[in-house]
């Protein structure tokens, strides 16, 4: 990269076109980081593109089997990458040589909205580099927030520390690994920042037996306040409660790759190279879990921009183009631009016209409804708190109804066994939203957790997943089980359900073996 780093600043046309659109964007209320925008070729940009949007990653064959996918991708005409934006502070964006002027100015509008949601949206909150990876309260900030998101800073550092094992240990060694640690990557609590630090028991604390409770009595009533069926009960109960604090761990433990980095018996760089993909993965996540919001955000914003602001009267026709191509919904897949924007605008309609609270839904009257509009003028002001307060699945919840269903003609699809293809299985706006929520739900991953570190007693690992109507694949499982014993190096077991049978998964390093279970 170093290469060209000093030959990708804007040219002064962009840079004037960028100081104006900054200006709009911060009058309309916009609230970003500083944004530094750099000029790339398109090999350049796939380079960028393939290690994450960042110009520096830790060494790995995927970086150089993703580029060229880009470059092909490009070269066939198949696909084109318009920008990229990376949540840092300050922000850095990407924009493409040999665009149009008017695509210039459509991305950089993008850009700032994007950069709004992240500095806004609660669920950056925990790539906040300076509050230590806990963040208690995310909706509550400082008036000059300002926080340390030097995460171009932070990928290089990891590709330093990833180049010195490699020195070291050699590079097949290393990537072996890392190709086991990206098989799990995504076994992370999502909200760990947000979950505080649990407190761990103190191991020089005092041992002894614990004096039973007892209620207070006169000397003379010991017997009948307290009888000795109840203080058995008691010492009962503390004895449960003792014989679970033993447990290991005392709580399911969702976050998986956190339990290994603490408990697995792994060597120094081990550790090193697994504590880099699990920072990594935890990076990522706000974008998985605000994939709708932020597009459908950044879209409503550069929509408003450019029509209200930039454009002149020979752009609009490229801009519509352009545009059109954005908002396009192929068959069988979910355009998160097209809706998060119709979604948004929703919302600032029914605010805006007074269509919420308890009146508004006790009201039976269609015709009514048709031309309810209290004038109460409070849509700018609701889209601004939803950006800072939902993310993708609390968004579709609240605000999807069965009339944005219908007016934007939602389905839900399926393969027909039948007639071997996909077809649509219903219309139905509850069926529409379940399904919806469903794949946005843990952006589709399964729920895993550590229930035992010593299974049986005999060092063994074991793990839950938590079926909510879909079965593992079996074939995944077992991959995943592979890696999770390269960094456990003792067997582990998967307590799931297949064929709505309870049933044990477990590798022991050599081979795969499946029992039923009775829970």
């Amino acid at each position: 990269m170093s290469e060209f780093a000093l030959k990708t600043a804007l040219p002064p046309y962009l840079r004037a076109e960028q100081e104006k659109i900054s200006k709009i964007a911060a009058q309309a209320g916009l609230d970003f980081f500083p944004t530094v925008f750099e000029i790339l070729t398109y090999d350049q940009m796939n380079e960028i593109a393939a290690y994450g949007g960042f110009p520096n990653r830790y060494p790995h064959w995927r970086y150089g089997m993703e580029y060229e996918r880009l470059s092909k991708s490009y070269e066939y005409g198949l696909s084109k990458i318009y920008e990229m934006v990376i949540n840092n502070n300050p922000s850095y964006a990407y924009l493409l040589e040999g665009n149009s002027l008017v695509d210039q100015k459509l991305v950089m509008a993008h850009v700032y909205a994007h950069v709004d949601f992240f500095k806004n949206n609660y669920c950056f909150r925990s790539t906040d580099l300076d509050t230590g990876g806990r963040t208690v309260n995310p909706a509550a900030r400082p008036a000059n927030y300002d926080p340390n998101r030097r995460w171009i800073d932070k990928m290089a550092n990891h590709g330093a520390r990833v180049r010195k094992h490699v020195a070291r240990w050699g590079i097949n060694r290393i990537e072996e690994f890392v190709d086991h640690c990206l098989s799990i990557e995504n076994l992370i609590d999502p909200h760990a920042a947000f979950s505080g630090k649990r407190t761990r028991p103190d191991p020089d604390a005092d041992d002894s037996a614990p004096e039973i409770p007892r209620l207070k009595s006169k000397d003379y009533m010991e017997s009948f306040i307290n009888p000795e069926e109840y203080l058995e009960e008691q010492r009962q109960k503390m004895a449960a409660q003792k014989e679970k604090a033993k447990r290991f761990p005392e709580h399911p433990e969702r976050d998986v790759l956190a339990f290994l980095l603490e408990h697995a018996p792994l060597e120094r760089w081990e550790r090193d190279v697994l504590e880099v993909i699990r920072e990594e993965a935890l990076y990522f996540t706000p974008q998985m879990q605000t994939k709708i919001m932020n597009e459908g955000w950044a879209t409503y914003w550069h929509s408003k921009i450019m029509t209200e602001k930039v454009l002149d009267a020979s752009e609009i026709i490229d801009y519509a183009e352009n545009a059109a191509g954005v908002l396009a919904t192929s068959g069988g897949r979910l355009n998160p631009y097209k809706l998060g924007v119709e979604l948004f605008r929703n919302v600032e309609e029914r605010w805006d016209k007074g269509q919420f609270g308890k009146e508004w839904e006790e009201c039976d009257d269609l015709e009514a409804k048709k031309n309810w509009n209290l004038r109460t003028g409070l849509g700018k002001k609701k889209l601004f708190e939803v950006r800072a307060l939902y993310n993708d699945v609390t968004f579709i919840d609240e605000f999807l109804t069965p009339d944005f269903c219908r007016d934007q003609k939602l389905f839900s699809f399926g393969w027909s066994n039948r007639n071997e293809r996909y077809e649509i299985e219903s219309r139905e706006f509850k069926q529409v939203k379940e399904k919806l929520l469903f794949q946005l739900t843990n952006a589709g991953n399964p729920f895993i957790y550590v229930e035992e570190g010593n299974y049986e007693n005999k060092g063994e690992l074991l793990l839950r997943h938590d079926h909510q109507g879909v079965d593992l694949r079996t074939d995944y499982a077992r991959e995943v089980l592979r890696s999770l014993v390269r960094v456990w190096k003792r067997p582990v077991n998967l307590l799931t359900v297949l064929e709505s049978k309870p049933t044990l998964l477990r590798y022991d390093g050599k081979e795969h073996s499946s029992r039923a279970t009775k829970s």
